[in-house]
């Protein structure tokens, strides 16, 4: 878990990257730059940008990387993969893993067959695997692209005692809100900047006949995404770290008031697809194709989650910028929040190979490769924004570049993995017991604690 900065500055830089996430999303009204940026696996890949990286020749090596990504993200990133057996001659397998990670990886290790590389979604996950001595540093090379092409917080995360062990190959930015802009037009809505407007906004989309919110309740990380959004607004960044770090108690007045606002909406069941039954057997990618098939009578209006949405998106007939526009997540507090999220590549098995993978990956040559493709984001701050394939993400990307240090990471990525990455257990049960009885506020609070307790061992 990373030390984060003084709150005050925080809170500016988070309203600095809000500014320039609304004013890219500004465009998306006016249709954007017409470039569709869901186009997914459908992209062919370039050849690579070749920024002057130097990677050695790694004939008759095999290398076997890891990562729980499915569907056109595996295939995007599959296409990086090309790149590096291109230009070092090695050849790489992608394993799919599953969730939890740590587990998948354990079975795995015990079998004495690790993989090379994982690409570990949470920095509770590379603690872990440090811890369990499976993990090994990044070599000079590698090290040298990390300082060259990251800001220090996004370098902190992926450190354990000061050592650097993840290249933050992937990021996120967890701040959005999709829309089907048809039926917004039809029903004379707006985009909202405030909860209150975004409840008046739900009630002006039902009037209109459609149900205003997709929630993927069967994945229960969407879930915490949600709240996480409502907390760090309403109750501030100094707050959000406390709780992150379980230095505040789940029981806290500051829980109950964010769980009481996400009531508002989870509690509205007219205003959840299929209500609270049907939402918890909804996974995120059909949360989001629902909101964007139908025509202008989809199953649900809008959608939250992050700027891989796009990728989603990208499997319907919508176009971004034109069909499905974003706005930002409203703000419940004094600013809008800026939550983000990523993936670190961490190598298992030290070797020449392994480590010129996560050189390569370091470096914004194979970040451009998968920006070009839609539905990714680079915390690389040296990344080309040219290469990404319409102006919303190019502004998104900009705006998470230009949160320098200061942003804030996803509360439950930072969380051990049993409360805040395990599904059906922890954050993520709690949280969809939630949805299935809003009501129950402090019975989900005793309910949180209690696990989160027993998961930091405090």
């Amino acid at each position: 878990m990373r030390r984060t900065s003084n709150a005050n500055r925080t809170s500016k830089t988070m309203r600095t990257a809000a500014v320039l996430l609304a004013g890219a999303l500004a465009l998306t009204a006016c249709g954007g730059d017409g470039d569709d940026g869901g186009s997914g696996g459908e992209s062919t890949a370039p050849g690579g940008t070749d920024s002057g990286l130097t990677l050695p020749k790694l004939d008759g090596t095999t290398l076997e990387v890891a990562a729980v990504w499915t569907g056109p993200e595996q295939a995007n990133f599959k296409k990086v993969l090309a790149e590096f057996e291109k230009r070092t001659g090695a050849k790489i397998t992608f394993v799919p893993a599953q969730d939890p990670i740590i587990n998948f990886l354990g079975s795995k290790i015990a079998g004495g067959a690790p993989p090379d590389v994982a690409l570990l979604p949470q920095p509770g996950a590379i603690k872990q695997a440090v811890e369990k001595k499976w993990a090994t540093p990044l070599g000079a090379e590698a090290l040298k692209e990390v300082r060259k092409n990251y800001a220090q917080g996004w370098q902190d995360i992926g450190a354990v005692d000061g050592e650097q062990y993840g290249v933050y190959y992937k990021a996120a930015n967890k701040s959005l809100i999709w829309y089907n802009a048809q039926v917004f037009e039809n029903a004379g809505a707006t985009e909202p900047a405030t909860w209150d407007e975004l409840l008046t906004t739900a009630r002006t989309v039902y009037d209109s006949g459609v149900t205003p919110f997709s929630i993927p309740g069967a994945d229960g990380w969407p879930l915490t995404d949600w709240f996480e959004n409502v907390y760090l607004s309403q109750a501030g960044p100094e707050k959000y770290d406390q709780l992150a770090r379980h230095e505040i108690k789940w029981t806290d007045p500051s829980v109950a008031k964010a769980l009481t606002t996400l009531a508002e909406i989870w509690g509205e069941k007219d205003y959840v697809a299929g209500g609270a039954d049907g939402a918890l057997q909804t996974q995120f990618p059909d949360s989001v194709t629902q909101t964007f098939t139908g025509g202008d009578q989809p199953k649900a209006a809008m959608v939250y989650e992050g700027d891989f949405v796009q990728v989603n998106i990208g499997q319907t007939d919508a176009r971004i910028g034109t069909d499905a526009k974003v706005f930002p997540f409203p703000k419940v507090g004094d600013t809008a929040p800026v939550v983000s999220g990523g993936d670190a590549a961490v190598i298992l098995k030290d070797s020449e190979g392994a480590q010129a993978l996560a050189t390569f990956l370091a470096s914004p040559d194979a970040a451009e490769i998968q920006a070009k493709l839609g539905g990714y984001l680079s915390p690389n701050k040296n990344v080309d924004l040219a290469a990404y394939p319409n102006d919303v993400q190019r502004t998104i990307a900009k705006a998470l570049v230009a949160a320098g240090d200061d942003f804030r990471f996803d509360m439950s990525d930072q969380a051990p993995q049993a409360f805040g990455g395990t599904p059906g257990k922890g954050e993520w049960k709690d949280l969809q017991d939630f949805l299935k009885n809003p009501s129950d506020v402090a019975g989900i609070q005793k309910k949180l604690e209690s696990d989160a307790a027993a998961a930091y061992g405090n």
